[in-house]
């Protein structure tokens, strides 16, 4: 018998699509039944997962660890609630580059997705004329996501320093929450700079801080009205940092690009599939190190409204070949100088330098970060393909976690999940990008499980032995004897 159709969300409002979705989660058991023996340690309780970063991977990774039966679990974020990650504070793109049709951290649930969300309150009409997604729209739609499975994020509270404490960890916090927690498993779901800093070259080392910021600062940008803007690359950060200088009545916006050419082709794009999301961490070293090295040197582009969006300034200007070597404070401007023996004159400097990602630059990981094994320790790049920025990522286990660079210098780095851009040249695009973040998810929540698991296997053993509860009671059948055959 064919089933009716269920009721079209269409228009029908966030009460209606929340229902739909909470009806569907309890369709499928979620949460899952809990199973993780409660620890104490010393009298003190002790969480079976502490994740650091309560946006999109954050919450995506407790939805798939929940679902799983694990519910022990804190949530911390440094930012103000509604604020986590960068989309209301660094990121400055009119709309996001991905697909709006993407299902990014809905794992699995339609009702989750953005596309529902959108259309329960707009109507497919809108949703059909939207073009990109509007980067304050999408915060929007993850703070409901963040409300409607009521995620218990903990904001305003910073990770200072995770130390072993047997074979657990402890972390000591500041902020909204002091003192320190235990924990059994730590998941870094840190985004663009988990694993390091934002790039700054030496070239502005001895610069003045008042004549230059980098991409991922706070910039007053009201404060650049009249003024001769340089900006440092022409990547998406570049140009939305240039986008908005213009925006804000700039002068003029110079693009400083050591390169010889714009990048025009996003080469991740043209492969994208689920074949190679779950295939690329499968590879050989060899293989994983070319395709990440041979992305990172051809450049992702940016976004065609974004370059856009700065070309269509008068007073907007693309340099190439203009590798910048030195900078110097004259007067109230700073001098910017280049390998080709010219430079150029700003009243300031904007860094679309983008992130570097290094371990050592970590300080909630303390002495132990430079025990953490990285690309370049282990893998020598074959003529053509050498990339030292690639070589400082973090090689990790298949598992999302850290391996020491000397076995039994720091075993407890294994209790340590990278779930951030971090994990990209080890396990591919699944713990940042919107595109692979619910496989990622389910990934890590698999393998947090079964460790989980082993380790308590004794309890679980017992568990085994003692459980005594009887499907039957006895009055199921009657007992009878077989009748004895009569031999001929």
């Amino acid at each position: 018998m064919t089933q009716p159709p269920l009721p079209s969300i269409d228009g029908a409002g966030l009460p209606a699509l929340e229902a739909r979705l909470h009806e569907d989660l309890a369709f499928l058991c979620c949460p899952g039944k809990s199973w993780v023996p409660p620890r104490s340690h010393g009298g003190e309780p002790v969480h079976d997962v502490v994740i650091i970063g309560g946006g999109m991977c954050g919450m995506v990774a407790w939805l798939a660890l929940k679902t799983g039966g694990i519910h022990n679990i804190r949530v911390l974020d440094r930012s103000p609630a509604g604020f986590e990650g960068p989309w209301l504070n660094y990121a400055r793109m009119v709309t996001l580059r991905s697909p709006k049709e993407l299902t990014g951290p809905a794992y699995g649930h339609g009702a989750l997705t953005f596309q529902a969300w959108y259309r329960a309150q707009h109507g497919t009409a809108a949703w059909e004329a939207l073009g990109k997604i509007p980067r304050p729209m999408w915060m929007d739609y993850l703070r409901w996501y963040r409300k409607v499975l009521d995620i218990p994020v903990e904001n305003e509270v910073s990770v200072d320093l995770v130390e072993p404490e047997g074979d657990l960890l402890r972390l000591h916090l500041s902020g909204a929450a002091q003192g320190s927690i235990l924990t059994r498993k730590l998941v870094s779901a840190t985004g663009r700079d988990g694993t390091g800093k934002p790039n700054i070259p030496g070239f502005v080392r001895d610069l003045p801080k008042a004549f230059w910021a980098h991409s991922a600062d706070d910039i007053d940008f009201a404060g650049l009205k009249g003024k001769k803007v340089a900006v440092i690359g022409v990547g998406a950060s570049a140009v939305d940092n240039s986008a908005e200088a213009l925006e804000h009545g700039a002068a003029e916006v110079r693009h400083l690009i050591r390169r010889k050419t714009m990048p025009t082709v996003n080469k991740m794009m043209g492969i994208g599939s689920f074949g190679f999301t779950a295939g690329y961490s499968a590879m050989d070293d060899a293989w994983r190190w070319r395709f990440m090295q041979y992305s990172f040197a051809t450049q992702t582009p940016s976004p065609h409204g974004s370059t856009l969006r700065v070309s269509r300034h008068d007073n907007a200007y693309f340099h190439f070949g203009k590798a910048t070597t030195k900078t110097e404070q004259v007067g109230d401007q700073v001098r910017i100088s280049f390998a080709d023996g010219t430079s150029w004159t700003a009243d300031f400097l904007i860094l679309g330098t983008g992130f570097i990602t290094d371990p050592l630059q970590r300080k909630e990981f303390g002495d132990a970060a430079g025990q953490i094994q990285l690309w370049q320790d282990v893998y020598t790049p074959p003529a053509g393909e050498e990339n030292a920025d690639l070589g400082r990522f973090p090689y990790l286990n298949p598992d999302f976690t850290f391996r020491e660079k000397v076995p039994g210098t720091a075993p407890w780095l294994r209790n340590v999940y990278c779930f951030n851009y971090g994990a990209t040249a080890s396990l591919g695009k699944v713990s940042g990008d919107i595109p692979g973040v619910s496989e990622g998810a389910a990934w890590l929540a698999r393998d947090i499980a079964a460790t989980l698991y082993t380790e308590d296997v004794e309890a679980h053993w017992q568990g085994m032995l003692d459980y005594d509860t009887p499907e039957l009671d006895g009055t199921e059948w009657v007992e009878s004897d077989l009748p004895q055959e009569v031999e001929a």
